[in-house]
């Protein structure tokens, strides 16, 4: 095989309580690229429709985290790649962990396959380093591994997949604005109070169970956050009645996607995931900014090839 073509999903990073560890990969809401091998070494990006990104492969975090895939193989070509972007940058669900999680997920298939899921984690995470400052992974583990993941630990490297329950929907309004992850980050405290770190912890271990045992309602009352959420939605016009009204719809829980200004919420069923998108909507209307909605089960899979 000499030439793929791949889906590359969006990303919901954080989860509400899970920041930097829990991540969940969305079905219908992503990139499509295409990777071919070429002779030349390196890698070159040859296409990219859809945002206006760099295309200088140092710049790009495809070229990035293919460039650290290729440095630990023998192989002595290269590779081109297009990318046809359909997530927005700064949109919060995941724009540069599809990109980069795309990239060598396509390389490792046209090499036969040489690493496992979990290296191609930390080869992807290099083009997070590039993109925010943080070689994070909430949004490529996800993307790669499909479903919800957990970070159990980044040092080493250890991701648990988390079991979906099949009823579960998400809801996602990105309100036309841009915040940038590197901005987000620096508003964040780097001390949390002890009260505040228990009920995290409470939530996160709260979220899983209720995930693994298909408990709604604990999904739900673990979807809260008391530490990164009450800061960065002060970056989010709208959001306290985003969520207000997302809640009172039926969802199960709301928070914010990654580091925003995209707006979150987890609904069973997708009749009332749909009750929930019309209610977001409603808000933005009213203030006055644009948006996209995408309403989506989960994907189970992840990054997958497509004709």
């Amino acid at each position: 095989m000499e030439e793929i073509k791949v889906f590359c999903p969006a990303t919901i990073a954080n989860v509400s309580c899970g920041f930097d560890v829990l991540g969940v990969a969305l079905d219908n809401v992503g990139d499509t690229m295409v990777v071919r091998k070429t002779q030349e070494k390196g890698i070159r990006i040859t296409k990219l429709e859809g945002q206006d990104l760099p295309m200088e492969t140092l710049q790009n975090v495809a070229g990035v985290a293919g460039l650290a895939l290729l440095e630990k193989t023998d192989y002595t070509g290269g590779f081109e790649i297009e990318i046809y972007k359909k997530i927005k940058a700064g949109s919060g669900i995941g724009s540069s962990a599809a990109s980069s999680t795309g990239a060598v997920w396509a390389m490792n298939e046209l090499l036969e396959k040489p690493f496992t899921t979990l290296e191609l984690v930390q080869f992807a995470m290099e083009g997070e380093r590039l993109a925010s400052g943080v070689a994070h992974a909430d949004n490529v583990a996800p993307a790669l591994f499909g479903g919800f993941t957990l970070v159990r630990s980044y040092d080493p490297l250890d991701i648990i997949p988390i079991h979906t329950p099949s009823d579960l929907h998400a809801t996602v309004i990105h309100p036309q604005i841009e915040v940038k992850t590197s901005d987000s980050r620096k508003i964040l405290k780097t001390n949390i109070t002890l009260a505040d770190g228990i009920k995290q912890w409470g939530n996160v271990g709260g979220l899983v169970a209720g995930l693994f045992t298909e408990d709604y309602d604990l999904i739900g009352r673990s979807l809260e956050d008391h530490i990164v959420e009450p800061i960065r939605s002060i970056l989010i016009p709208g959001f306290d009645q985003v969520k207000s009204e997302a809640l009172k719809a039926g969802a199960l829980g709301c928070g914010i996607s990654g580091s925003g200004p995209s707006i979150f919420a987890f609904s069973k069923g997708i009749d009332t995931a749909n009750k929930v998108a019309t209610a977001m909507k409603e808000v933005y209307k009213n203030i006055g900014i644009d948006y996209d909605v995408h309403v989506s089960k989960i994907n189970s899979e992840g990054i997958k090839t497509i004709q």
